[in-house]
This record gives C-alpha cells, sequence and structure tokens, in this order.
C-alpha cells in the first residue's frame, strides 16, 4: 500500500498529469461537438457531400484518436521525468523491488486512463447527440458497444505499452517520439504500399488495436487473419511482450 500512495503522490502532485487530463478531456468533447455540428449542417443541407456520417466512431474520435495518445504521452513522462531528475534512483533505494514499483505505477496510471476515458466516452457520446439535434438519431449505442468499452480497454493497455517504453529507452524526446511517430506516421506509411502494405498491417500493433475500436472494418485497411478479438489479443501480446522486456532490463541496468 505504501508504494500505492507514493505512486498516487508523484501523479497528483505534479502539473502534467493535470495538464494532460485537461487536453484530453478537451479534445473529447471539442471533437464530439465537432462532429455533431458537422452531421447537423450535412442533415440540413441535403447537397453537400464529404461530410463524415454521425457514428459512435467519429463521435469518440477525439478521445481513441487522440485523447488516449495524450494519455500514453503523460504515462510516458512518469517514468522519463522520474529518469531525468534523479528520483527513480531514491524510489529503488526505499522500494528495492523493482517490479513492484514500475507495475504498481502502470497499474496506477493505467487504471486512471481507463476511468477518465470511460466518463468522457459517455460525455461525447452525449455532447455529439445534444449538438447533432435530429441529425443524432444516427448516434446510436445499440449494437455498437465494442466501441464504447474499446476506449477504456485500449487507453489502459497503451499506458501500460507506455510506461514500458519509457522504461526501456529513458528519455523523454525519444519515448514520446516513438510513441507518436509510430502510430501517426510509420503504420500509415506500411498500410500505403498497397497489397504488401495491406499483408505486413495485418501484423502491426496499432493497426490490430485500430481495428477492434472501429465498428465500420472497412475503415480498417489489412489482409486480416483473424477476427476483431483476435486483433485485441495480438496487441495485448504486443503490450506483454514490451513490459516483460522493460521489467527484465530494469533489473539489470544501474537506476
Amino acid at each position: 500500500m505504501g508504494v500505492i500512495a507514493a505512486e498516487r503522490i508523484k501523479l497528483t502532485s505534479t502539473r502534467s498529469p493535470w495538464w494532460c487530463s485537461a487536453i484530453v478531456v478537451a479534445l473529447a468533447l471539442g471533437f464530439a461537438a465537432l462532429f455533431g455540428f458537422i452531421g447537423r449542417i450535412a442533415a440540413d443541407d441535403p447537397q453537400a457531400s464529404g461530410a463524415p456520417a454521425l457514428t459512435v466512431d467519429t463521435a469518440f474520435l477525439g478521445i481513441s484518436g487522440f485523447g488516449v495518445m495524450v494519455l500514453a504521452i503523460m504515462a510516458t513522462l512518469t517514468v522519463t521525468s522520474e529518469y531525468r531528475f534523479g528520483i527513480i534512483r531514491t524510489t529503488f533505494q526505499a522500494v528495492p523491488n523493482r517490479l513492484l514499483v514500475i507495475g504498481t505505477k502502470a497499474g496506477l496510471v493505467g487504471v486512471y486512463a481507463a476511468v477518465l476515458t470511460t466518463i468522457l466516452a459517455f460525455a461525447a457520446y452525449a455532447m455529439a447527440k445534444a449538438v447533432a439535434g435530429d441529425a443524432g438519431s444516427t448516434l446510436m449505442l445499440e449494437g455498437n458497444w465494442r466501441a464504447l468499452y474499446a476506449v477504456p480497454i485500449l487507453a489502459f493497455l497503451n499506458v501500460v505499452l507506455a510506461i514500458g517504453i519509457g522504461v526501456l529507452v529513458r528519455q523523454s524526446a525519444a519515448a514520446i517520439s516513438l510513441i507518436v511517430l509510430w502510430q501517426l506516421i510509420i503504420e500509415p506509411l506500411v498500410g500505403a504500399l498497397g497489397k504488401v502494405g495491406r499483408e505486413i498491417s495485418a501484423f502491426l500493433p496499432f493497426q490490430n488495436a485500430s481495428r477492434f475500436a472501429l465498428m465500420d472494418e472497412s475503415m480498417a485497411a489489412g489482409n486480416w487473419h483473424w477476427g476483431v478479438w483476435g486483433s485485441l489479443i495480438y496487441f495485448i501480446a504486443f503490450v506483454a511482450l514490451v513490459t516483460g522486456a522493460a521489467l527484465l532490463v530494469v533489473n539489470q541496468r544501474d537506476a
């Protein structure tokens, strides 16, 4: 319990988690309001074309597309900042069980991210529904519950993965660059390589995570060899692999 209390104090006594949480709230509600507004305009103007349909996928885009990434950056900073300022050395002196320290940090930040994104998913749904007005009739949770519970599941897994990367890299700039570029640049570029890219995309971790969160599978490009739940299991296995490597090296390197 002492380790949990110590990690909780670290998390709540610094500004970066609060700023990151505020940004996630703004992204979740802002994108939901924006897509609700776009849906309303499209409904009022039948001649308009090209507007995305108002679905749970679009209503949650601010959380699943960007909010989870911000939480992952926050998570990796909880590790790399401690290495930067030497706090991790004091922590390991107080608690020699390093696996317990890293595991507690990952669990605490992961649960926080899951709870926050669950609340924001319902708030984003209500916001998009309210802004869209009559056009919000296409926005239904019934039959689309996977899009809702995928948000906290992927938020938790991304946070654990980010902490694992932070432990392995130990540098804030390098860890954040890796997290952002991997999701936004590297994997989409691979997917753009035509037939070869579609074959490779089925084995990329974040493509599998995105596929699990999407209700419209046509938006997840790739020649898949398993179902959506298989994609979640694939991503869990990848997170477990990175986290296992992080826990292995944290005991072998100097703090």
